[in-house]
């Protein structure tokens, strides 16, 4: 038995044992992180701006520190930028995750000294709970690849700034550094196909033990294996065992992938964001992520019907229940208050803390009043998915407002792995399944308001041509699931099958 694998054994347990503590803890663990922020707090411009020295209980918090997003941070982030101290959290941050967002352009996300433990222990976590639980502690003795953005930092300001993925690059411990793979010079490569290319090369004749990354980006790199190989994944790279996967859900991919692969490895996922990483696959046997309640995060949550509300219902985690979608809130040792991160949560389990990630607050259909949302177009495509054998590549859907005779409809770009027998047919089992799980969809299908789904087949790598059009293709980019308008519906006419 090599070292690496001898030592792991120990650490794991010793480390799952403590997380397996935290499971009994995490209301008294998120109240002394409460106290702890609010400590800190008091003496930031932030903190003096919304008088956190006279706030003492959550409800007395949640009355002085309103929620708000990036474009109502971005005075303070500007602040910091000028080189102003203790305006969000004591100090400067160490670093600015650089992330793109939606409404607000790129993003930057303070990462202080005390946030980076967060996001690299989590990980670590991850790995150490795999190996407690299933004994498999070989691969950290083989080749580990992390599909990631590039390591290489600017300065904003004084502030060294680059994606989340690559600035954690730089802290992953030196036991692990011979093991790490692709190179630094072609993890700086920022061209996505340029790079993947680099990435078999230097892959392909290695033993992996470990794949990681965002699974449409992970297929990428199966299908490349494949083209140049002729060999299953799982063929090519006896050892591999471990699959760790996050940033989208998982289950509209996971049959591609695991066919990719010609057999079973086993699979943990992360719920990391350049805000924080919030959740981890702690188990194989128990469904969900656990929440992670004792790392400088404290949670809030607002009934997902109530974001856009001007005074919405705020819970800390104490009140919420299994089976309803929040609105993930965040407070951090980042200096990050009331900070809505536009992710959308269901618990699965209260005892312990485990959730399931079930979209994004601004994807979301409800051009007619349906408020359709990721979990549910998901969970209807992978039903009619199964029923007719059919693999699907990557899909969106998007409203389609009918200007003149006859009725609107969702219109859903899907790319095919192998085309249904008949697209009318599948097209009415998803809007029969998506009918099912939204009753407000429904109410117009019957209403005769809504016409049925539309499928509209995109060619094939139809989204990665388009995502390469925009300059979107690798690193942690991923296509929205559901859009309110016809905007991204509008730029894919060009890469469908008709066109």
């Amino acid at each position: 038995m090599k070292i690496k694998s001898f030592l792991a054994k120990p650490f794991a347990g010793y480390i799952y044992r403590d997380i397996k503590k935290g499971m009994a803890t995490a209301l008294e663990d998120q109240e002394s992180i409460f106290k702890a922020l609010l400590k800190t707090g008091t003496g930031t411009q932030f903190g003096k701006n919304h008088h956190l020295e006279n706030v003492k209980t959550y409800a007395e918090f949640s009355q002085a520190v309103p929620v708000r997003d990036y474009e109502k941070f971005k005075p303070y982030i500007q602040s910091i930028k000028e080189g102003k101290h203790n305006v969000l959290w004591k100090g400067r941050p160490i670093y600015f995750a650089k992330t793109s967002g939606t409404t607000s352009g790129v993003k930057y996300i303070p990462i202080t000294k005390d946030s980076i433990p967060n996001h690299i222990n989590t990980a670590r976590n991850a790995l150490l709970c795999y190996i407690a639980e299933t004994g498999n502690n070989k691969f950290p003795d083989g080749k580990l690849i992390f599909l990631s953005g590039s390591p290489e930092l600017e300065r904003i300001g004084d502030i060294p700034t680059g994606r989340l993925s690559g600035i954690v690059n730089h802290h992953v411990p030196g036991y692990l550094r011979k093991n790490q793979l692709p190179s630094f010079e072609t993890n700086c490569i920022e061209d996505w196909e340029t790079k993947l290319d680099k990435i078999v090369e230097e892959t392909i004749q290695q033993d992996m033990t470990l794949i990681s990354g965002i699974p449409p980006w992970m297929q990428m790199y199966f299908d490349r294996l494949i083209e140049k190989s002729g060999k299953k994944v799982g063929e090519l790279f006896p050892h591999f065992s471990v699959m760790v996967q996050g940033g989208v859900n998982f289950q509209p991919y996971k049959s591609k992938l695991y066919e990719s692969i010609g057999r079973h490895v086993d699979c943990i996922e992360l719920f990391p964001a350049s805000e924080g990483f919030f959740a981890f696959q702690d188990s194989q046997k128990a469904e969900g992520l656990l929440l992670n309640t004792n790392s400088g995060i404290f949670y809030e949550f607002i009934p997902a019907g109530e974001i856009f509300n001007e005074n919405p219902t705020r819970l800390s985690l104490k009140d919420v229940k299994a089976g309803e979608n929040y609105a993930l809130i965040i407070n951090s040792n980042a200096g990050l208050w009331g900070y809505n991160i536009g992710d959308t949560v269901k618990f699965v389990s209260t005892n312990p803390y485990r959730l399931v990630v079930t979209g994004r607050i601004k994807h979301f259909i409800s051009a007619f009043g349906e408020h359709v949302i990721g979990e549910e177009v998901e969970q209807s495509m992978m039903k009619a998915a199964a029923e007719e054998n059919v693999k699907v590549v990557e899909f969106t859907v998007a409203p389609y407002i009918q200007q003149g005779n006859g009725k609107s409809y969702h219109e859903w770009f899907v790319e095919f792995e192998n085309m249904p027998s008949s697209i009318s047919s599948f097209a009415h089992k998803i809007d029969s399944n998506l009918r099912e799980k939204n009753i407000y969809y429904d109410d117009l299908i019957t209403g005769n308001i809504l016409d049925q789904l539309k499928i509209t087949p995109v060619r094939k790598n139809g989204f990665i041509d388009y995502m390469k059009s925009i300059g979107k293709l690798g690193g942690q980019n991923k296509v929205p699931r559901l859009s309110n308008d016809r905007k991204l519906a509008d730029e894919l006419q060009p890469y469908t099958i008709n066109n």
